[in-house]
């Protein structure tokens, strides 16, 4: 998939910084990355690829620490995906 590089790099830069700085906005990037990955018909399972493969690179850090890695992770995934719910509850309320 050819956005699959850029989506990569997003989700990495927005992820440290939420990472980082805990901040709002990085939050709201993270929604960003997954509206427009609906939006050009991503799946669902590449996207969780791409959050996996970011975790394991901020991992392989040695001075990340595993546990606020996990916590930010967690966080940051669930923004990602809420466009991926609000499209499929919007679907379930049409049917």
């Amino acid at each position: 998939m050819s956005g699959m590089p850029r989506v990569h790099q997003d989700y990495r830069v927005a992820f440290l910084r939420f990472l980082d700085h805990g901040e709002e906005a990085a939050l709201s990037t993270g929604y960003d990355i997954g509206r427009r990955a609906l939006g050009s018909g991503l799946p669902i399972l590449d996207l969780a690829r791409v959050h996996h493969e970011v975790v394991i690179e901020v991992l392989a850090d040695p001075h990340a620490d595993p546990v606020r890695v996990a916590e930010a992770a967690s966080a940051f995934l669930l923004e990602v995906l809420a466009p991926y719910e609000m499209s499929r509850r919007s679907t379930d309320e049409v049917d």
